[in-house]
């Protein structure tokens, strides 16, 4: 049935393709879109250890529909009808795979990325007739700041308030997770719930993002976010237990997370400077006594905090030539067998960017359909700024109107020395003494060539020169010291 209902989607859009926006009865339905193909080599990325070479294809076409009953009142959705891995047949799950629920096809599993049809996106938008509000009520996009501690598709409730023609507040409560299959908002106990013991309460985030012009070379944007987990008692949290993918080794659960962040930007002339800095703290009522299967969980005294620093200064030297730097600092966990735990955001996509292999993770499990970089959930690197200092210097070219060049070098370390660990033959993790900050360096080059106006060929890489404590991370020890290396080609149009 699935199939026949794309089938139709795509006959419809097809039909509507013709003119991007028209009218019928009044009603305006506007539609625009992205395809792209890309293809990625991927070398060493455990640094010598079980090779890590992979060499894949990958697309997504994904559509946008704006459909406007009238001036006040609209529905919006963003769906993807092509996401997939070329080769990774869409027909086979987990359960009729050759080789089982193993392999990088797995990473797939329940999110429909494989040509199925796929939502993103659905609300409906309208103004409020006696204030100057306009509602969003539907799944959404969350985000704040530079995308570093929430950006993601949620569902639940925004409402932009127009303070001035500078000035605009954002509020906004989102459903995170809905129990057990939102069948019970029962707390544990046998008896309670159809499902024994595990605890089915849910989890909510409520926000408020402000915005404002100051005087004529600043935008300030200042935010605050709450977050509970109710659903704790059963020894498990939505964050980073239920997210159907491995973050980072060592991470607290996070059962509440309270968030300010400043996020302002300057321009100056030829000048401009972004930045962010927010500050994490909560709890973490889930007393582990282990880290669990694979380093999952990190063991702490319950209560959980962290920072983030970012700055991004860019000058325009010339009009062709543009130079440019990234700082970034943020917290990281002193001791994961004791003491606080560290957290440097609540849930991710991973489309903040700063390099191409060491924090770069557009990943299935969120909204890309690949892995990408170290941070990627078999790997298990660091995403964004979590226990990571680094210093970038990079330049942009822009020889013509149609080719841009991009080059970068980037000193990376850890904020709090990472140590080794082993795993003994009943799989307990064991920390040990060897201990280091030094995650590497990384070179990387960026060159988009424009074909057309929308039409645009990219041709990108880098190479990560890995320290002892990329090496304690990822593989527990440093003996495995290989360069990751990756190139990657994308094809992308614009509709």
């Amino acid at each position: 049935m699935k199939k026949y209902v794309i089938a139709l989607f795509v006959g419809l859009l097809t039909v509507t393709l013709v003119s991007p926006s028209f009218a019928q009865n009044g009603k305006k339905i506007k539609v625009n879109g992205l395809y792209t193909a890309w293809g990625l080599s991927q070398q060493k990325f455990f640094f010598g250890k079980n090779n890590g070479n992979d060499d894949y294809f990958v697309q997504m076409l994904r559509f946008k529909i704006q459909a406007a009953a009238n001036d006040n009142v609209k529905a919006v959705t963003r769906f993807d009808i092509a996401q997939g891995w070329w080769g990774v047949d869409n027909a086979l799950r987990s359960a009729n795979r050759p080789y089982g629920a193993y392999g990088g096809s797995s990473l797939f599993d329940f999110k429909d990325t494989n040509y199925l049809f796929h939502v993103d996106q659905a609300y409906m938008e309208f103004k409020v007739p006696v204030a100057p509000i306009v509602m969003r009520v539907g799944r959404q996009q969350y985000r704040l700041g530079n995308k570093l501690v929430l950006d993601n598709n949620l569902d639940g409730i925004q409402a932009d308030v127009k303070l001035s023609d500078v000035r605009k507040i954002t509020v906004g409560w989102a459903k995170v997770s809905e129990g057990i299959d939102g069948l019970s908002d029962n707390g544990v106990g046998a008896g309670k719930s159809a499902f024994g013991d595990t605890d089915g309460r849910d989890a909510d985030v409520v926000f408020a993002n402000y915005t404002c012009t100051a005087f004529s070379f600043a935008k300030i944007n200042a935010f605050g976010l709450y977050y509970r987990d109710a659903g704790d008692g059963d020894g498990k949290t939505y964050v980073p237990d239920d997210l159907q993918y491995f973050r980072a080794r060592f991470t607290p659960n996070i059962s509440s997370l309270a968030i300010i962040g400043l996020a302002p930007n300057f321009k100056f002339g030829k000048l401009a400077v972004d930045g962010e800095f927010d500050y994490l703290t909560g709890k973490d009522n889930v007393k582990n006594t282990t880290f669990g299967p694979k380093q999952r969980h990190d063991i702490n005294n319950g209560d959980i905090s962290g920072f983030n620093l970012y700055l991004k200064p860019t000058f325009a030297a010339t009009p062709k030539v543009k130079l440019g730097g990234v700082f970034g600092l943020g917290s990281g966990d002193k001791d994961v067998t004791s003491g606080k735990g560290n957290v440097n955001k609540l849930r991710t996509s991973g489309f903040f960017y700063v390099t191409e292999i060491w924090e770069d993770s557009i990943m299935p499990d969120e909204e890309g359909i690949t892995p990408q970089g170290l941070g990627a959930p078999n790997t298990r690197g660091y995403r964004e700024l979590e226990n990571t200092t680094l210093v970038q210097a990079n330049v942009t070219l822009k020889p013509t109107p149609k080719v841009s060049l991009f080059g970068s070098y980037t000193f990376i370390k850890a904020t709090q020395p990472i140590h080794a660990w082993t795993v003994d033959a009943n799989g307990k993790t064991s920390i040990l003494a060897d201990n280091s900050t030094a995650l590497g360096t990384e070179a990387d080059f960026k060159i988009d060539m424009k074909i057309y106006p929308k039409l645009i060929w990219t041709v990108r890489g880098g190479i990560f020169m890995p320290g002892d404590a990329a090496g304690y991370l990822i593989n527990g020890t440093n003996k495995w010291n290989d360069k990751p290396i990756e190139l990657k080609t994308t094809l992308t149009v614009k509709f």
